[in-house]
């Protein structure tokens, strides 16, 4: 029977995803392990991988599709020894059994692909036991004509052999697993279609952004009408889908997180002129930035404040053992935020070549999810933007994200006499349920010291 290829999810929060380009066509063989196409989610652009080997018979999506959603039927696969006749009936998708079709309370929401036909005479007949998973003589085992030889030729009985593939069919991985030694894969809760790669849980569908926000129902140009602008004097550019999530779970944070900003200023003279010897001596390749060190004493000031390194969840504070740096690092149509793990451990010019690195494959959208995805710590830096002062919407399930702005020269008061020194104000937004007042206010002393005093960094 032909296998339906899904479209993965490959983030956890994952809805729908743009498939950039098919990298195979119809009628092409792929082997387990080939790449099959490239997606494209709200924040990186991914390969997916086959999984059984076969032709692919059919592309259901064409390449440039945006707003597929995760368990989408993509392609058809035929396994060794199906053609096109087994199509026959077969289109993809969703499809019900009878039965299933009987109890659905919702048969307009059903997928419009036909129900793939009874078992055809490549399903064998054989005679089992009742219990221990098998049925009633004259059942139909399904089973892929490749499992069906390997079994043959290894001399196992089809009807001792659990099937993982789409609603219990026999495939390679459970003959060559029977062949091992006996050991089958676990039997799946309900009937599921093989997808293009190994998938997390798909994310149930959401409403439209605009409602989530407190927007009424409606498109764009019915939502500015609304409120007095007049349609052809903008031009409306649709939400892509990293905006989409932007703007749900800021929207979420500002809504859920009662948060309170803590705003100091640190001198940094010292901090540019250690970076600049830093940097003179400084392997090829490698240069120092102001954002590296900020990123190394927030790390610090993480582990001297650990209580401060935290998140809340529904069940109580979750205490994390690494200081995971997130970074925002502005992109075309959004920003994404890399992570510099347990940054407490690592020196400066390690900082710099792996922060160099995110930043990169951040701008091409070829980071991997675990590149972007959690982190205990945020940092927002705009001061090379002469950007004064600011503050950040916290991105939970961060407990703080520190807002950075730009080294400026300004009047200073030291020994009872005005003086010049090169200041930059930060502002610390925390999330009242995890960090107060007072820990938030100790975490920033630890900060802004080793700002202050950067040569302490190196201890």
């Amino acid at each position: 029977m032909p296998i339906e290829i899904l479209m993965p999810a490959l983030s956890p929060t994952m809805e729908e995803g743009t498939l950039s380009k098919w990298l195979v066509a119809e009628g092409d063989t792929v082997n387990s392990g080939d790449v099959l196409a490239e997606i494209e989610t709200d924040k990186a652009t991914m390969e997916v991988e086959a999984v059984e080997e076969g032709k692919i018979a059919k592309l259901l999506v064409a390449g440039g599709s945006e707003g597929v959603k995760v368990n989408a039927p993509i392609a058809i696969l035929l396994e060794d020894g199906e053609d096109e006749s087994d199509l026959e009936g077969f289109g993809g998708g969703a499809a019900k059994t009878p039965e299933s079709k009987k109890s659905d309370p919702h048969p307009e929401e059903t997928s419009s692909f036909e129900t793939p036909p009874a078992a055809t005479p490549q399903d064998e007949v054989v005679s089992k036991d009742v219990g221990h998973g098998k049925t009633q003589s004259g059942d139909r085992i399904k089973a892929s004509p490749l499992a069906k030889r390997i079994a043959k030729d290894a001399g196992l009985d089809l009807g001792s052999i659990t099937g993982s593939g789409p609603g219990g069919r026999i495939i390679k991985a459970d003959v060559e697993a029977a062949k091992a030694g006996g050991s089958k894969p676990a039997p799946k809760a309900a009937p599921q279609a093989q997808t293009a790669a190994p998938q997390a849980a798909a994310a149930p569908e959401t409403q439209e952004v605009g409602q989530e926000v407190g927007m009424p129902l409606g498109g764009g140009a019915d939502y500015l009408t609304k409120r007095g602008i007049v349609a052809g004097t903008y031009d409306l550019e649709p939400l892509n889908g990293m905006r989409r999530t932007i703007a749900k779970r800021l929207s979420e944070s500002n809504v859920n997180v009662p948060d309170f900003p803590l705003t100091v200023d640190c001198e940094i003279d010292a901090l540019l002129k250690m970076r600049k010897e830093l940097n003179a001596q400084a392997p090829e390749g490698v240069k120092i930035s102001v954002n590296d060190m900020l990123i190394r004493a927030s790390a610090l000031a993480l582990k001297h404040v650990p209580k401060a390194n935290a998140s809340f969840t529904p069940d109580g504070i979750a205490y994390h053992h690494n200081a995971d740096v997130a970074v925002a690092v502005a992109i075309d149509g959004g920003l994404i935020t890399p992570i510099v793990r347990a940054a407490d451990n690592k020196g400066l010019s390690t900082i710099s070549v792996e922060m160099k690195d995110l930043a990169g494959r951040a701008r091409t959208l070829k980071l991997k999810p675990q590149e972007y995805q959690g982190g205990t710590f945020s940092i927002s830096n705009l001061g090379m933007m002469g950007i004064r002062e600011f503050g950040s919407i916290i991105n939970e399930p961060h407990g703080m994200i520190l807002s950075v702005g730009a080294g400026e020269p300004r009047a200073v008061v030291k020994d009872g006499a005005i003086a010049v020194a090169t200041v930059m104000t930060v502002t610390l937004t925390c999330d009242h349920r995890v960090v107060d007042g007072a820990l938030g206010a100790e975490w920033l002393q630890h900060f802004k010291r080793y700002v202050q005093q950067p040569i302490t960094m190196m201890l």
